[in-house]
């Protein structure tokens, strides 16, 4: 995606992050949708209601949280992102707790305090100084949408409901919310498709429908019910360390694939404590076992 955004703003001088994050989303969800709709047209093609509900609140809050998330990226580095987009691993057991009306465990206190301790050093504090600007805010706000989308996910009245009509509902509700603000934000004498009407990017498009959306999505549509939201937030949460790692190498293949300037990442101090700090509060949170809700039925895959 921070690959995309680069292409894009060297093919449409003057284009703004934000209209290409947007723009990127709706193509994205958009290609992502109809390819998913047709293999569903094909076997079962009604949609129940409890999939179009389903499909409303995660496709509305997912397209939220993506474009925060992808416009976050062009001000702070891929590996920062994806440590702070964890933070609804201690979102998640708050709500929980609010929504109970209990005090939160000690042990979830603790880790709240540990990311946000993590959270500091990811963005300076203290070293370079203060540096917790657009890209960690919004990076922050996209993870806050996240954390409803992985709630609704969890409802027990979606449980009979089939995974890829909900995904393909879940693709084309993003791409909705995306494509006006798309429009809207169209540079002045810019065409709305100039940005990505060339070769380096069709094929960064192609491996972001093909391999991030129509195979990752549906999946976990498909089994995150299976285990509770805090888990299921939990699980999420190893997303940095793959980033982290491909981070060091893949974009310097970007860049060469793409004619762009997108250099690897180093391991800093920085990224190497306040990371390891995040992780530490997911791992804390996890010593013990966690309360999980009745076993579901199995969910069907068709």
């Amino acid at each position: 995606m921070k690959a995309l955004a680069q292409v894009g703003l060297a093919h449409q001088a003057g284009a703004s992050s934000l209209f290409l994050s947007f723009l990127c989303v709706a193509i994205r969800f958009t290609a992502a949708g109809v390819l998913l709709g047709l293999s569903c047209l094909a076997s079962r093609p009604v949609f129940t209601r409890l999939e179009w509900e389903q499909g409303l609140g995660i496709g509305v809050m997912g397209g939220i949280g993506l474009v925060l998330q992808m416009d976050g990226m062009s001000y702070t580095l891929a590996s920062t992102s994806a440590f702070l987009t964890q933070a609804y691993c201690v979102i998640i057991p708050l709500w929980v707790s609010l929504l109970h009306r209990t005090l939160p465990v000690p042990r979830v206190v603790g880790a709240c305090l540990l990311t946000l301790v993590g959270a500091a050093v990811l963005a300076g504090l203290g070293t370079e100084g203060f540096r917790f600007g657009r890209g960690e805010w919004e990076t922050l706000a996209g993870s806050l949408s996240f954390t409803g989308q992985i709630l609704w996910l969890e409802r027990p009245r979606y449980r009979v409901n089939r995974a890829r009509h909900s995904t393909v509902i879940m693709f084309l509700v993003m791409a909705a919310t995306a494509w006006p603000f798309a429009l809207w934000l169209v540079p002045s004498g810019g065409s709305l498709f100039l940005a990505y009407s060339n070769t380096a990017a069709l094929g960064l498009f192609a491996i972001l429908v093909g391999l991030c959306t129509l195979v990752t999505f549906p999946l976990a549509v498909l089994w995150q019910p299976r285990v509770s939201a805090t888990q299921a937030g939990l699980l999420y949460c190893t997303e940095p360390i793959f980033t982290s790692a491909v981070a060091l190498f893949v974009p310097g293949w970007l860049s060469r694939f793409a004619s762009i300037d997108y250099a690897n990442e180093t391991l800093t101090r920085n990224l190497m404590v306040g990371g390891l700090l995040i992780l530490a509060a997911n791992a804390w949170l996890v010593l013990r076992p966690l309360p999980t809700a009745e076993e579901p039925p199995a969910p069907q895959s068709s």
